[in-house]
């Protein structure tokens, strides 16, 4: 077995959708002699945000009396049966609350959407009617219910006249369109909801639990019935129903209603929630797909599923670590067999504890074969003699490996870990050339191979630290300051050249530099360099890489965000008081789930040390998915998928193009004809939510049919809606197909 020295980690941790700040760590470092080659290198910790962020509770919306009369044919419709599929968003202004929300969520699923901003836009027939006569919207989002706003003089005046609600009102009866007030009062104007106030207040950290009626069970179908709903830092109406007003409850706290589903007198169908929420909120997580879903009838461009996908590096490799009382010590950590068949055993318990929503798992293990030993044979075979830890081998880690070989899926991570960044300008810095690039990546997957390393692909590479991608500090000997991120396109062109010459297709970003988050949900970045490639991002995590026990982790963790944290100059601290260690796993699961709930694609990050057995079935990585599933499935019922490392960045570049794809699409859905026409001006392909038709691949994933469609420049493709009950019942009535696979990558040849 050859080891190359504790090598490693500079890993650049957690920074959640949203970048936070760049530092250093503990003045107590030395700042070490950095080695872009093979050599040990500091890893060095920059940690995103400890908790989500907590708005500020709006508050009650105004009053006003009265009801604007219905008038209908205020504004004559030559109405057909055909709507496009695009949601329309009413907001008060730009700076309303409810914007963000019914952004993030249609931005999370792909669907095309405008915004009208009541306040300074008229609404209009044009506004809603297209000149073929189709109605250009399949579904209306109000932020709040009545869209009033303060006048100069203090007196409430409503962003539309009582035209402009009859216009909206109109189309939505005479176009069979759906509407959802994101927050809505007690009271008649600008129309009668059936809702009567009980109690009202604003709601902080404490949360106030909502339970799901029969009825609010069909339309948030992605939940378990039994979930309660926690909502927090929110203003909140308490409601009744009115005595033989036409209305059913969706959910309810306490005997009072937070959920309706009205029916207008004059038939329009009509679901409004009775409190705020924000985008970064669990309570908008679990939601608000819900209500777009009813709102469009189940058919809709774009697509939502949830992933837990899981990532381990520096397999065969070594590992800093950081003891409870600071003491640095480099590669101070090894896996041990018994690490890694306890990882094994922890894997397989988490299917067995949460089958219902984890039907399979397998982690993905970035390794380094430079460190295995290529001589060590198997010491058993998983599942069948298990592996004997204890027979003879020159290196019983490499013989424990290949008895869990089918176990984990493996990635290439570079043959020996190397820094894939050279220095421009710098001619004191070592250079890595594209020969040795060359060697790193093809004779890790060699070396795999030769292991029987379950290699499913070899179009995926994530490179030591992520270098190589254009993200690193100007001064090669300086480990401990932050790097700089100069773009993508500062990327090694040997790094490029030479994955793109052997097959690569999907390179692993990291969700903390700017240049390599992409520009649309679930997303990658095509190389600027070589189309070719796609940047995948990973989410890393606060559990640091370097900690290997509940107290390290602990340490670290309070290091930088406790009252009396040193890490960072103290400029992190958070917390009212130091968190132990099952408070950490709860505030890093908190973030983990906001990714699971909206469906994120993206793997979260971790490394060998994380894997270390610290008590009987017991490491940090698995007490977070252990945390994390657990919490997710306390909600959802809703599977997660787990993919392959190419069918995740194959998802990826799919999400991509629908994105591209969306700009020259148009949908109709024609109700009378039963059927919807997609048709593009760009070839490219996109989802399509709740249609299909024979021939194209579809899936069916928590009761809905998802078509991937595939069109030429001018194509059209007709599909067939799944049947839906067009009531208020909120049984969508998806029609199942049989998920069709992911056809396998073809490997690319082996050749230069």
């Amino acid at each position: 077995m050859h080891k190359s020295g504790g090598k490693r980690l500079l890993e650049w941790g957690l920074i959640v959708a949203f970048l936070l700040i760049i530092v250093g760590c503990s003045q107590s470092q030395k700042n070490p002699t950095s080695n872009p080659s093979n050599n040990h290198n500091t890893g060095q910790i920059i940690p995103g945000l400890p908790a989500l962020p907590q708005p500020q509770v709006p508050g009650a919306l105004p009053q006003k009396e009265g009801i604007i009369p219905l008038n209908i044919g205020v504004q004559p419709f030559a109405v057909t049966d055909k709507v496009q599929l695009k949601f329309l968003i009413v907001a008060l202004n730009a700076d309303d609350f409810g914007l963000p929300t019914w952004k993030a969520v249609l931005d999370q699923v792909g669907t095309p959407y405008d915004v009208l901003l009541a306040q300074s836009t008229p609404l209009t027939t044009a506004s809603l009617i297209d000149t073929d006569g189709s109605g250009k919207y399949s579904a209306i989002l109000l932020t709040n219910n009545s869209l009033l706003y303060q006048d100069a003089s203090g007196n409430y005046l409503s962003a539309f006249d009582g035209v402009e609600w009859n216009t909206l009102w109109d189309y939505e009866r005479n176009y069979k369109v759906r509407q959802v007030s994101l927050y809505t009062s007690y009271g008649t104007f600008p129309e009668d909801y059936c809702l009567r106030p009980i109690r009202e207040g604003g709601v902080n950290a404490t949360p106030l639990n909502a339970s799901m009626t029969s009825a609010g069970a069909k339309v948030f179908s992605e939940l378990k019935a039994t979930a309660s709903i926690p909502i927090t830092y929110s203003y909140v109406y308490q409601d009744s129903i009115a005595a033989g007003c036409n209305a059913t409850s969706l959910l309810s706290s306490g005997g009072s209603i937070l959920g309706v589903l009205s029916p207008s007198t004059d038939g329009r169908e009509r679901l409004a929630l009775t409190f705020t929420t924000n985008q970064y909120l669990l309570q908008a997580n679990l939601l608000a797909y819900s209500l777009i879903r009813w709102a469009s009838k189940g058919v809709f461009l774009g697509e939502r599923k949830h992933y837990l996908h899981v990532d381990v590096d520096d397999w065969f490799n070594s590992a800093d670590e950081r003891n409870p009382d600071g003491t640095y010590v480099p590669g101070g950590f090894s896996m041990s067999p018994t690490d890694a068949v306890s990882t094994y055993q922890l894997q397989r318990s988490m299917i067995t504890k949460y089958a219902s929503v984890l039907p399979s798992f397998m982690l993905n293990i970035a390794y380094n074969a430079g460190d295995a030993d290529l001589t060590a044979p198997a010491n058993g075979t998983s599942g069948a003699t298990g592996c004997n830890v204890t027979m003879s081998s020159p290196d019983p880690f490499t013989s424990t490996t290949r008895c869990l070989r089918s176990d984990f899926r493996f990635i290439n991570h570079t043959l020996t870990h190397p820094k894939m960044q050279n220095y421009p300008g710098d001619p004191t810095c070592p250079v890595i050339t594209a020969a040795q690039i060359r060697t790193e990546i093809r004779q890790n997957i060699t070396d795999g191979q030769a292991m029987g390393l379950n290699i499913t692909n070899r179009t995926v590479l994530k490179t030591g630290e992520y270098s190589g991608l254009g993200v690193y500090n100007p001064n090669c000997n300086d480990d401990i300051d932050p790097p700089t991120d100069y773009g993508l396109m500062a990327s090694n062109p040997d790094l490029i050249s030479e994955a793109a010459a052997y097959g690569i297709k999907y390179l692993h970003g990291n969700m903390s530099f700017k240049s390599e988050q992409p520009s649309c949900f679930n997303c990658g970045i095509v190389h600027p360099m070589n189309s070719s490639l796609l940047v995948v991002p990973d989410w890393p995590t606060n559990i640091a890489y370097l900690a290997t026990t509940p107290d390290e982790e602990a340490s670290i963790y309070n290091c930088f965000f406790g009252p009396s944290g040193t890490c960072a100059n103290g400029a992190l601290r958070y917390w009212p008081q130091d968190l132990t260690y099952p408070q950490v796993i709860d505030a890093e699961t908190n973030i983990a789930l906001g990714h699971l709930a909206t469906g994120s694609l993206y793997s979260h990050t971790f490394h060998i040390a994380n894997l270390r057995q610290y008590s009987t079935n017991h490491n940090l990585l698995f007490d977070w998915i252990d945390a994390l599933i657990g919490k997710y499935s306390t909600y959802f019922k809703a599977n997660l998928k787990n993919l392959p490392w190419q069918s995740l960045g194959a998802e990826a570049a799919y999400r991509t193009s629908h994105f591209n794809t969306l700009q020259g699409t148009k949908a109709v859905w024609d109700r009378a004809l039963k059927q919807v026409t997609v048709s593009s001006s760009v070839a490219g392909t996109l989802f399509l939510s709740g249609a299909s038709v024979t021939g194209i691949p579809a899936e069916s994933y928590n009761g809905n049919t998802i078509s991937r469609l595939s069109l030429a420049s001018g194509q059209t493709l007709t599909l067939t809606p799944a049947a839906y009950v067009a009531t208020l019942s909120g049984n969508l009535g998806d029609v199942s197909l049989q998920m069709v696979p992911d056809a396998p990558d073809s490997p690319p040849s082996d050749e230069p």
